[in-house]
């Protein structure tokens, strides 16, 4: 076999260079969004906090004016709005299914950072979940940035995931109206993660539309959709924060959103054609890692553990509860 032979195989990178430029910019992204994160959980145990009411069943209007006011949340929709940005940068220069995996980072940040926060040293057994989260990710972006290929995104591509789009809205808003007086922590946050791998996906069909000038009635519509399933996730992701802690809501959003993303760049984008039947089992393999790690850690880290046996965590801007002084005879 030749070295022209192998550059014939192995497509990638050694086609398009400037895939390297989107990993770091991925990186990047994912260390804005695992401040953002910290910061916008804060505001709103604030808002809640200051209210007298609980946003479990839905934040209120009356509550998202006031998240305005908190200076703490303002700072984190900045740096989750700087992930936005990185993360669209990366999404011109590299395929979808290198872009969204890389995410996952932001849930090992979280996790240090919370441990950091709180005091409270990682687990033997999470440390070792950190460990899978990461190597299941580097070993996924190494297979798809050897293989991952850009082509033109079609019309009728971009008809079916505006489609999916849409059922996958109704099918969310016909469960949040079910479940919404329950408080589903994990329910908020497997829809804002699914509306996220469409958000994703979304931008990057008008960003390869807007680069082949084909900027016509279906782009709008792609930006409008886009709009709105970021609204809507949005809303998605702050009553998640109500709900939850932002380690929880972050490990559900490193899930979920890249599992879409992904599947929706190897079923409908096929950014992935021309790999090698191994490759999709080294994905498969790689992404199973990922996902038990993600999993893992989110279930054993120091805060969950630390919480299910009673201790008082403090999150955000949460004052520390004062113990009342025993009674006395």
């Amino acid at each position: 076999m030749t070295v022209d032979d192998v550059t014939n195989e192995l497509i990638g990178f050694f086609r398009d260079p400037a895939i390297l430029i989107g990993i770091p910019l991925a990186l990047i992204g994912a260390v804005f969004m695992s401040f953002g994160a910290q910061y916008q959980h804060r505001g709103v145990t604030k808002v809640e906090r200051l209210s007298g009411s609980s946003g479990a069943a839905g934040l209120t209007g009356r509550q998202l004016l006031n998240l305005l006011k908190r200076p703490s949340w303002v700072a984190g929709t900045l740096m989750l709005g700087l992930a936005i940005v990185c993360q669209l940068s990366a999404l011109a220069f590299a395929p979808l299914i290198i872009v969204q995996p890389i995410g996952a980072i932001s849930l090992v940040i979280t996790t240090l950072l919370n441990a950091r926060v709180t005091g409270i040293r990682p687990t033997r057994r999470s440390i070792m979940a950190i460990i899978a989260c990461v190597g299941g990710i580097f070993i996924f972006v190494t297979i798809a940035a050897f293989y991952a290929t850009e082509t033109p995104i079609t019309q009728l591509q971009t008809i079916i995931i505006l489609e999916l789009l849409a059922v996958v809205i109704v099918a969310l808003a016909g469960l949040w109206l079910w479940l919404r007086k329950r408080g589903q922590a994990l329910f908020y946050i497997v829809a804002s993660g699914m509306i996220y791998g469409f958000v994703a996906t979304l931008a990057k069909v008008v960003i390869e539309r807007v680069k082949a000038n084909d900027f016509d009635w279906l782009t709008i519509l792609c930006i409008l959709a886009l709009l709105a399933a970021v609204t809507v996730g949005a809303y998605f992701v702050q009553t998640a924060y109500a709900v939850g802690p932002p380690d929880l809501v972050i490990a559900g959003l490193t899930v979920i959103d890249p599992i879409v993303a992904v599947l929706i760049g190897l079923t409908v984008l096929q950014e992935a054609a021309k790999a090698p039947p191994w490759a999709f089992v080294g994905f498969a393999v790689a992404g199973a890692i990922a996902v038990a790690g993600v999993i893992t850690l989110a279930r054993y880290h120091p805060q969950v553990l630390s919480d299910s046996g009673g201790l008082p965590i403090q999150r955000g801007s949460t004052p520390p509860e004062t113990p009342e002084p025993p009674a006395t005879s």
